[in-house]
């Protein structure tokens, strides 16, 4: 009978206790871990030359080349370790395969960060004689754990995303259960292999069995420390927006300027694009955009020393901008469907037109503000409408363009009347145009209805972008400083 998989990845960090799983599988019949087949210091082990004939060299010239003659092994099912500091390379085709077999294992964090110190500390990484065991306390540092929590987390969040992304599940497994011959029995059901184990047998030995506390010549401090950390991760805000791609095509190049705009929807775009224009004097349809990823590569590698950069707009003035453009606007590019629902479904108390006489400032207010309440839920999920790109978080389209391209600038709005020219006397533009203010909104502005209770629900809607670009209370861009 074939086994459910072709090969296996254990994938795990240092001091969780994998020379110990790895024992395990290697005491199945028809089962061979490897050691650290990828890790870029040697090739398996230590002291080992090769693996299933590939040395140093062939192995880091084709990591498929080990993992395939891994996979096509004649005795048994093969596999090895992998820690999140090993050949990326290996661990993307590992985990885009379903082939493969996912071992994750885990201990935790705390307990694997002192016996990794312990280790450094006494150069004891194996323990098989308890007589020859090497003692040591050790110094806990609050900025290293953090630092060394923050690594193993993202380790830990790039296999769960990629596992989801392809459908896939692993074999989940703690340090603890690595003593439990039940555990390592349903491993070997869940590998698809025959073999079971009739007992625990390995000549590893726990190195540092005692608690965590005993361990550290600093324990008041690393309580006191540790009293800080957000275990449950209270302050986070939840995110279920959608993740967004780059937008490669909405990029905006200048003619002549090596400028690159990466476009934030709902904020001053126009204004960008036509001051692009007047700077290489030429009109706003000789910008280059709507390319695709291979052409805007091939634009920056073609020009060095170009400068890429993005503007964002304050939230609260983002989200009215675009509160009357698509909403209560009804030409080209508003948005017929979304407005009739937010009417009829959301009670919006909007008209189903807008003329002066049947729509006051005060219902100007109140449907703005009920339109915030609306992008609330709609931020969280928690709406049949699609959460648009002209509403969505700056911060969430920002991952988004950072996943193909990083902006050399981020600037606000309200910096733009001098950034811009600034930014292009770098170029060379001894007298660039001044950018023009954005056409107000209508059928009012911003400051007409402002208030403070308008910010506050602002500032709930969008607390991402609030927190992460710091934000203050909104002032009309011609009143700034």
């Amino acid at each position: 009978m074939r086994s459910a998989f072709d090969y296996f990845i254990v994938l795990a960090g240092m001091r969780t206790g994998s020379n110990l799983l790895e024992a395990g599988l290697n005491a199945l019949d028809g089962v061979t871990c490897h050691g650290e087949a990828f890790n870029p210091h040697f090739i398996g082990y230590p002291k080992n030359t090769e693996v299933l004939g590939f040395d140093m060299e062939a192995r880091d010239a084709n990591p498929d080349g080990l993992i395939t003659a891994m996979r096509d092994a004649p005795d048994g099912l093969h596999g090895f370790r992998f820690f999140h500091s090993h050949d990326p390379r290996a661990l993307a085709l590992a985990l885009d395969d379903p082939r493969c077999a996912k071992i994750i294992l885990n201990r935790n964090p705390l307990d694997s960060y002192i016996s990794l110190k312990i280790a450094r500390e006494t150069q004891q990484w194996k323990l098989t004689n308890v007589k020859q065991r090497r003692s040591a306390t050790v110094s806990f540092n609050s900025e290293e754990f953090r630092e060394y929590l923050e690594q193993q987390q993202g380790f830990q969040l790039t296999l769960l995303r990629q596992l989801q992304k392809t459908g896939q599940s692993a074999f989940h497994i703690g340090y603890d259960d690595l003593q439990h011959l039940e555990t390592l029995n349903g491993l070997a059901a869940w590998l698809g292999v025959h073999a079971r184990l009739d007992k625990v047998t390995s000549d590893l030995k726990p190195q540092n069995p005692a608690p965590a506390l005993s361990k550290v010549n600093n324990p008041e401090d690393m309580e006191t420390a540790l009293s800080g950390f957000d275990g449950f991760n209270l302050h986070r805000t939840p995110n279920f927006e959608p993740r967004r791609g780059p937008a490669v095509s909405h990029y905006v190049v200048a003619p002549h300027t090596p400028l690159m705009f990466l476009p934030v929807r709902g904020g001053p775009e126009n204004t960008v694009r036509q001051w692009m224009a007047k700077l290489d004097a030429t009109d706003t349809s000789e910008l280059i955009t709507e390319r695709s990823h291979k052409q805007v590569r091939m634009w920056m590698k073609a020009r060095p020393g170009h400068r890429k950069f993005t503007v964002l707009r304050h939230p609260l003035a983002r989200a009215h901008s675009v509160f009357c453009d698509r909403i209560l606007g009804t030409g080209p590019g508003t948005y017929a469907g979304i407005r009739n629902k937010l009417r009829n479904q959301f009670k919006l108390p909007i008209p189903g037109q807008i003329r002066d006489q049947n729509y006051s400032r005060d219902q100007h207010y109140e449907a703005f503000s009920a339109f915030l309440a609306f992008l609330q839920l709609n931020l969280r999920g928690q709406t049949p409408i699609r959460v648009d790109g002209s509403w969505s978080t700056q911060t969430q389209i920002l991952e988004g363009i950072a996943s193909f391209a990083l902006p050399d600038l981020i600037l606000r709005e309200d910096e733009i009347l001098t950034a811009l020219p600034s930014l292009a006397k770098s170029f060379g533009h001894e007298s660039p145009p001044t950018p023009e203010p954005p056409k107000p909104d209508v059928p009012f502005t911003l400051s007409q209805i402002y208030d403070a209770d308008l910010e506050a629900l602002a500032a709930e809607t969008y607390q991402r972008d609030y927190l992460q670009y710091g934000f203050e209370d909104w002032i009309p861009v011609t009143d700034a400083k």
